[in-house]
């Protein structure tokens, strides 16, 4: 399996986008609430069977000290979670998050190379669905 790279050099969000209000939505809460070192969205819909520009599914990578004493992952995901619990509830557009959260500590530890690259396992392919949506790509 190919793994993608990351940056560590990209530090805090990437530029808001108007043409892409979820996306933008979950940066700014993540940013506001985790202060975070690190924070990359990624729009990952094009993976899936929707619609052309969907946002629907998402991977978050953050890295925030506010994790420091949050022993299990899971604490982790439940307040990333809570923070996005407007765009996962049912009136909401996401259907999928994919979740990165690590310490600074646990970053610093994952860099593959002196330029600060930090490998991310890719999401798996799209198995499927019921075949509703109508692709564009």
């Amino acid at each position: 399996m190919r793994n993608s790279f990351i940056s560590l050099k990209r530090m805090t969000t990437s530029a808001v986008s108007s043409s892409f209000p979820v996306k933008a939505a979950i940066e700014a809460k993540l940013t506001e609430t985790l202060e975070p070192s690190f924070l990359e969205v990624i729009n990952e819909s094009h993976m899936h069977k929707v619609p052309k520009n969907s946002e629907t599914h998402f991977k978050v990578v953050v890295v925030s000290s506010k994790f420091d004493n949050m022993k299990l992952p899971l604490q982790r995901h439940r307040m990333i979670n809570s923070i996005l619990s407007q765009e996962l509830s049912s009136e909401g557009t996401v259907h999928a998050l994919s979740i990165i959260a690590k310490t600074p500590s646990q970053w610093n530890d994952m860099k593959k190379d002196g330029e600060g690259n930090v490998a991310i396992d890719p999401s798996p392919r799209c198995r499927g669905g019921d075949g509703t949506f109508v692709t564009n790509n």
